[in-house]
């Protein structure tokens, strides 16, 4: 057979032993996916709660008993000795002395759930919130934990959440990314973290970095923009023309609809970014001041105009990998982290619901693992990494606030009941999507591949 004259096709149709049916089976799904737009908006499963998501990101490992689980008995048995270990697989083996809360608790709003003093205004605001407090996941490295706790594995790079959300649902705005990342620094695992590993590329989140320029080379530095229009629609026509003459090339489609978005973006995100738009009472909300362009509170407000805008799935990561939540020497870097957080977060769930938006917004608050109560030294000012439960929490987007769910035992350091794996955190924002974690899949190297692997159960009881 002269292959230099035969399609790809042709030579599979050919190809002996049926192995080369199978590859053109697989092909022809390519093509199906290719000849679709991959961003346009698409019908979820069933009926969501929620129409695009605020994921907010504290890297390092935030202590679960210094902020959201109280924890009495641990206060009264502060100094006592225990036998206990942070590792999964040497239980009980190790003797240890209890530490109690470095920071005073209270009951807030009409709910009375428990908040420390490192965060009051988020605490002002906490009868909007659904409290996960008996969270856990399998590793209690920073790496393999950050890349779980967006990817939902821990060994191996895979799509992000919001790569999987994009790839889901698409999105209502062409000239804005669908996923999009505002952060002064990759948290650990670095871009692997919004990344869309096998998916399309142009589900992968676009990284902003806060400061004067957040989308450096956005403003067009050749012909203007009607010729540059002209110029991008014959680009695209001629794409076009080649894709129809091959099989699906996937990696083509994405660069196609990259430069459309770039181009979109062109006349959009300037406006978009302009918190100039913004009054002085939104900018005190948020903490922020006026002509600011970098900290948390530009991020939190940033996301606001961004989801008002049509983008699907925002991730706020407040700090990177060095100088942050991992207080393994001293836990008083909770104090200045959590000061750097507390108002922008209270300012962005305010704003949200005075806008109409907070219903069909879910925001997501997590980190990738808590801090052990314990510690092999009676007076150390720190604590070690701690996967064996920790606190997430979620507002708006269909979830009963002021509601706690689950809870540690005694001295937190292990579920006692209503435990949520980080797989089933991740089903239950698909579900509030619209999305069934089962059926959201892509096929990939022969296997179907979904967000939370072959596990995950939605947690019913958070919903309002």
């Amino acid at each position: 057979m002269n292959t230099a004259h035969t399609s790809r096709r042709e030579f599979l149709q050919r190809a002996s032993g049926g192995f080369g049916a199978l590859a053109l089976a697989g092909m022809l799904a390519e093509d199906a996916r290719g000849a679709t737009d991959p961003l346009a908006p698409h019908q979820p499963h069933f009926a969501p709660q929620a129409d695009r998501v605020i994921f907010l990101f504290s890297t390092g490992g935030t202590s679960h008993i210094d902020t959201f689980d109280y924890k009495p008995q641990l206060i009264a048995d502060h100094g006592k000795k225990i036998t206990a270990s942070r590792w999964l697989n040497k239980p009980g083996q190790f003797e240890r002395y209890l530490i109690q809360p470095r920071y005073k608790f209270a009951q807030h709003g009409k709910s009375g759930l428990w908040v420390s003093e490192l965060f009051p205004r988020l605490a002002g605001v906490i009868d909007d919130v659904c409290m996960l407090n008996a969270m856990h996941c399998d590793s209690d490295g920073h790496d393999k934990a950050t890349l779980a706790a967006h990817t939902g594995s821990a060994q191996f790079a895979r799509p992000s959440a919001g790569a999987w959300v994009s790839y889901g649902l698409g999105t209502p705005n062409r000239n804005l990314p669908s996923f999009m990342v505002l952060a002064p620094a990759a948290p650990y695992a670095g871009a692997q973290t919004w990344g869309s590993d096998f998916l399309p590329a142009c589900h992968q989140g676009t990284h902003v970095v806060p400061g004067p320029e957040p989308l450096p080379n956005l403003k067009p530095r050749g012909p203007a923009p009607d010729l540059q229009g002209l110029e991008l629609e014959l680009l695209g026509q001629l794409n076009r023309r080649h894709l129809e003459r091959r099989a699906a090339d996937l990696a083509l489609d994405a660069r196609v609809r990259s430069f459309e978005t770039a181009f979109g973006m062109q006349r959009e995100a300037p406006e978009a970014f302009d918190l100039s738009q913004e009054t002085a009472a939104t900018h005190a909300l948020y903490g922020l001041e006026q002509g600011a362009t970098s900290g948390f509170g530009w991020q939190c407000l940033v996301a606001r105009r961004l989801v008002e805008r049509g983008v699907r799935f925002l991730e706020l990561i407040d700090v990177g990998s060095s100088n942050n939540w991992d207080s393994h020497g001293n836990m008083a870097d909770h104090e200045r982290l959590a000061k750097a957080i507390d108002q922008p977060i209270a300012g962005l769930l305010t704003d949200l619901k005075q806008r109409g938006l907070l219903d069909r917004t879910l925001v997501v608050w997590t980190t990738e693992f808590g801090r052990t109560s314990f510690h092999e030294k009676a007076d150390h000012p720190g604590r070690e990494h701690h996967n064996l439960v920790f606190t997430s929490w979620l507002a708006g987007g269909g979830v009963k606030g002021g509601y706690v769910h689950g809870r540690s035992d005694e001295h937190g350091i292990l579920p006692a009941e209503g435990g949520v794996h980080t797989h089933d955190l991740h089903a239950t924002i698909l579900h509030l999507l619209g999305l069934d974690h089962e059926r959201l899949t892509y096929r990939h190297a022969g296997r179907d591949y979904r967000l939370t692997d072959v596990a995950g159960q939605v947690v019913h009881e958070l919903f309002a």
